[in-house]
């Protein structure tokens, strides 16, 4: 058996489960004889056990590489593939590297069941930063003649913060307080672990300039304010009527009642919908997309340009877009009572909400009325009567839409798609940039019903191309990394909600499960926040990998090819295929050329994703500014070792640390994701409502301090816990009474 096991595990770790199936044990008396064996095998220290739960043989190997992230308290992590957990670098052990960069690392502590394995980083093969902003500080003759260096600059970066930027004297030099960019000349090395230098190329502006903020946070990620000439020059070049010659090979749809509904300050309108009942009692659905691929051509300026971009950047006052302003908002706007081009997906839908049949080509179309979600919800929710005056001659077919949606949205439930449904917020600023308000968005019926019939189109054209098996991209979104899982599997024990199966092979259904069963609970916000977490991010890819979260095998973009890269793509490859089918060269040509455009575009959504963040934890920051000294009440939205983060109603989220917890002191249970008082037995844990005084805001560092406020009553009752061991035990008997 000793032989046997150690055979498997060649392979990669394994769970015991998986063992005894590779192993063939089935009797109650095999599995114990099993279970001996590992034991002794791990006590002659043949294998190991990691921290999730696996069996693995002892990493003999010294060296790996992999992708290093850094975390602004000094430590970092390195994903190596092939390795079932990331490898921990102490703080000390990160050598010169920087976050991003792909590094060599050598272990120095194998995991076992407790821990991941930690390492230390013994060179950097890549450099993930060729530039980086900060704001410029300069130096005094005296001091220039000294060092060599016209100044420093603090870079922006949190993940930077322990390196200093110096500016040689043989590029631009600039002014106090300047926000700049600068180009990266020299690295941190084993002398000067903690120093760059570089050259400022551009003075991006001074830091208290309305809009600089936001400004240097587009600068950090590589996310471009300007178009270059020559796209321009190509934009400006493009009539912004359509011409007849246009229209002669395309399907006329004009004569059909289309609408576009959308935010009420959209500018750049990529989708229009048309919906009538057949009578046989089918929908014949029309979803009909701007032809952006028209004047967008490959290998062109605007081409090149929506490459490098991949996406449209939305932030609290501004829109970067992926395409010039008189494509995006001009000519490619499906603005109402104007005739544009477009690419359709017409579907005939039966009213348990599945597609019968399709038909995708190439179209010309009138919108004959430009709709908003808060007008459309009025009229057919709210049943305003000024709203349904003014949406009169389309009343019937919103209702229409309604039913449709109702049914798509049942047939996605049914198959397991999950519905998050988190909160979002909105940031309200004044003209200089300044937060005022802070709302959550509300998505109604409106933004559901639209939802349904965009989901709807990017299946039925995904699946479309799947099955006449030719190369195009998909979106996916891959099955949730087991460890991962099998943490939130866990985690959910403690709101008495148990899940069967194996975190490896979990489905989709299963998680929707535990999301209706929380649904109206205090709690269900912070369990929806925790599945989100534990599951993969969507990216795009060449090859049709399916979508975990829609519970479905056939998925792309097709519907926002203004703004995304990848549905421009998707419009191109329908376009070239409806001329004639390609050849074997062609198609292997084809697959390359996809791949890079999916890596490319899963990179810059990342950025973008990222920035967008950055841009509104500065804002939530200033806004909190003034609020020093009051209190809120919120929820607890994370417990970790250092302390307990709490989200306000308004998402605004600070952190109420370890040593601003006076009243006892907290250790960390990380099985049941909280913190425990030694003395009196006081808990904090997700979900829990609390009340938090701001103590301290940070806006560079976008940190918000709490600490917690503590009523009478609330003191009283945490008089009466005797002792952390009481509360643990208490704790542990009513999980395992909702276990049972």
């Amino acid at each position: 058996m000793k032989e046997q096991i150690l055979s498997e595990l060649q392979q990669g770790s394994l769970t015991m489960h998986q063992l005894a199936e590779r192993l063939a044990v089935v009797s109650s008396a095999d599995y114990k004889t099993l279970v001996k064996t590992i034991a002794a095998l791990e006590e002659e220290k043949v294998l190991v056990f990691l921290t999730n739960g696996k069996v693995s043989l002892p990493q003999k190997k010294q060296t790996y590489t992999g992708l290093y992230r850094a975390n602004d308290k000094g430590f970092g992590f390195v994903t190596v593939d092939g390795l079932d957990n990331d490898v921990f670098i102490p703080k000390g052990q990160t050598g010169t590297a920087m976050s991003g960069d792909t590094v060599t690392l050598k272990i120095t502590k194998s995991a076992n069941q407790d821990k991941s394995a930690e390492g230390m980083i013994t060179d950097v093969q890549t450099r993930a930063y060729t530039t980086v902003v900060g704001e410029f500080v300069p130096y005094t003759q005296s001091l220039i003649d000294k060092t060599g260096y016209v100044g420093y600059v603090i870079l922006s970066d949190k993940k930077l913060n322990h390196l200093t930027c110096f500016v040689t004297t043989n590029g631009m030099t600039s002014v106090m307080g300047m926000m700049v960019l600068v180009d990266i000349l020299t690295y941190p090395n084993s002398e000067q672990s903690s120093q760059l230098t570089g050259v400022i190329v551009k003075e991006i502006g001074h830091k208290d300039e309305p809009g600089v903020d936001i400004l240097s946070i587009l600068y950090k990620f590589g996310i471009s304010t300007t178009f270059k000439q020559d796209t321009l020059e190509q934009a400006n070049a493009i009539p912004q009527e359509i011409q007849e010659a246009d229209i002669k090979k395309r399907r006329d749809l004009r004569h059909l009642d289309i609408i576009t509904i959308d935010g009420a300050d959209a500018k750049d309108l990529d989708d229009a919908i048309s919906l009538r009942v057949l009578e046989n009692g089918h929908f014949e659905l029309g979803v009909h997309i701007a032809d952006v691929s028209h004047y967008v051509t490959k290998n062109s300026p605007l081409d090149a340009e929506a490459y490098e971009r991949a996406t449209s950047v939305y932030l609290t006052d501004r829109v970067v877009p992926m395409l010039p302003q008189r494509l995006s908002n001009g000519i490619c706007s499906l603005h109402p009572h104007v005739d544009r081009l477009t690419l359709t997906c017409m579907m005939v839908i039966d009213s348990s909400g599945q597609v019968v049949s399709h038909d995708i080509f190439e179209s010309v179309i009138q919108s004959k009325q430009r709709m908003t979600y808060e007008r459309v919800n009025m009229a057919i929710v709210e049943h305003n009567k000024n709203a349904r005056e003014e949406y009169a001659p389309f009343l019937d077919m919103l209702e229409n839409m309604r039913t449709l949606h109702y049914a798509l949205y049942n047939k996605r439930f049914k198959r397991g798609a999950i519905d998050f449904d988190a909160k979002e917020s909105k940031i309200i600023v004044d003209e200089d940039g300044k937060p005022l308000d802070i709302v959550l968005r509300e998505r109604g019926l409106a933004e559901r019903m639209i939802e349904s019939f965009m989901l709807c189109a990017n299946e039925t054209v995904a699946k479309h191309y799947i099955d006449a098996k030719l190369p195009f991209i998909y979106r996916v979104h891959e099955q949730p990394a087991e460890e991962k899982m099998q943490r939130f599997m866990e985690f959910v024990t403690n709101f008495g909600v148990m899940m069967k199966g194996q975190s490896a092979t979990v489905q989709s259904k299963q998680l929707q499960q535990v999301l209706t069963k929380v649904e109206n609970q205090p709690y269900e916000a912070v369990v929806s926040t925790m599945l989100l977490r534990s599951m993969k991010q969507a990216r795009y890819d060449n090859l049709p990998l399916g979508h975990f979260g829609l519970a479905t095998d056939t998925y792309t973009h097709f519907t926002s090819p203004i703004r995304r890269y990848p549905d421009l793509i998707v419009h191109r490859f329908i376009k070239a295929y409806a001329t004639k089918r390609p050849t074997k060269e062609q198609k292997d040509s084809f697959v390359g050329e996809l791949e890079a455009i999916a890596h490319q575009s899963s990179v810059m959504e990342r950025k973008a994703v990222e920035a967008e963040r950055d841009v509104d934890a500065l804002k939530k920051a200033e806004f909190m500014l003034d609020k020093i000294n009051q209190t809120f009440e919120g929820v607890v939205s994370s417990v970790t070792r250092f302390g307990v983060f709490v989200e306000l109603p308004n998402t605004i989220e600070g952190l109420v640390h370890v040593s601003k917890m006076k009243d006892d002191h907290y250790e960390f249970v990380e099985n049941h994701m909280l913190l425990i008082g030694q003395r009196t037995g006081q808990t904090y844990q997700i979900g829990q409502k609390v009340k938090v005084t701001v103590t301290k805001v940070d806006v560079e560092q976008r940190d918000i301090d709490f600490v917690f406020v503590t009523d009478k009553k609330e003191k009283k009752d945490n008089s009466r816990h005797k002792s952390k061991k009481q509360t643990m035990k208490k704790f542990a008997k009513s999980r395992q009474k909702r276990r049972r």
